[in-house]
């Protein structure tokens, strides 16, 4: 079922997502195509759209400050020596067409734009499984090719000069809520402890809810968690870490992240069960 072009995906009938593929949202703000609202599969929202603190944070998508220069993020950019600055930077991802749009998923194309010209072509393939009845999982792989005729570089705060923040690649903006979500990994506890570091998973426990990401592929396993909970809840797979991440021309970078999303607050043992289900889904 689509409305207006903006499929909504849906698990046994009940709708758990809203996907919206032309916003219209002002230049500062790197237009992209976004999921919002989540929910679980009671009906609790777990992603948040422009919220008051970062209003460029667009529920859960792709974001990369720093492509060759170019902000497909949003907001501010990390200027080494400067700090955040503002700058006539900002790219936008642009819906092209879908090659399947179903229930529960799609495969869609979008193309890359910065200052006139398209950089990256991007095939984003999204798909929506019943887990329990009371989790479900949203897989989301996204694979970024090089257009141009030169390499392309991507970028973070943390490679420009800004130590832990290396935030840019898959990024889900989480429900706020009175009390800091808790973070769990396999072997720690705590946003410290987690961000920045590698794990085959990473869960987010709100109040009433549990999100657990885990990377789907190697390649994406290999990728460092950027975690935020004190400050605002949100989750990523950092792109680049310490080192910007070249990609040659015709060249192009897949990661795959898949999302459970649960009613209720799992332990450890029950989000790990549910992960294994889920990737291999």
């Amino acid at each position: 079922m689509t409305t207006n072009d903006t499929p909504v995906l849906r698990v046994a009938g009940r709708p758990v997502g809203r996907y919206v593929t032309r916003p219209e949202l002002p230049d500062r703000l790197s237009p992209r195509p976004y999921l919002h609202p989540v929910t679980t599969l009671a009906g609790t929202a777990v992603s948040e759209l422009s919220p008051a603190d970062h209003a460029h944070h667009l529920g859960v998508g792709v974001a990369v400050p720093d492509v060759e220069g170019h902000n497909f993020w949003g907001g501010r950019t990390y200027v080494r020596d400067q700090g955040p600055t503002e700058l006539d930077n900002h790219g936008a991802q642009r819906h092209a067409g879908f090659q399947l749009r179903d229930p529960d998923g799609f495969v869609q194309e979008l193309r890359w734009m910065a200052a006139g010209a398209e950089l990256l072509r991007e095939r984003r393939t999204v798909a929506a499984t019943e887990l329990t009845e009371s989790a479900w999982s949203l897989d989301f792989t996204f694979a970024l090719t090089n257009v141009t005729a030169g390499t392309l570089s991507i970028g973070s705060p943390a490679t420009n000069g800004r130590p832990g923040a290396a935030y840019g690649g898959f990024f889900w903006r989480a429900r706020k809520e009175d009390t800091a979500p808790d973070v769990l990994t396999p072997d720690a506890e705590g946003e410290a402890d987690a961000h920045g570091r590698v794990a085959d998973w990473l869960a987010l426990v709100g109040a009433t809810w549990t999100l657990v990401f885990a990377g789907a592929t190697e390649q994406t396993r290999q990728d460092p968690w950027f975690v935020r909970t004190a400050e605002y809840p949100g989750v990523g797979s950092s792109l680049a870490h310490t080192e910007r991440l070249p990609i040659a021309p015709g060249d192009t970078v897949v990661r795959r992240i898949v999302t459970v999303v649960a009613d209720g607050r799992l332990d450890r043992d029950a989000a790990s069960s549910l992960v294994r289900k889920a990737v291999s889904a």
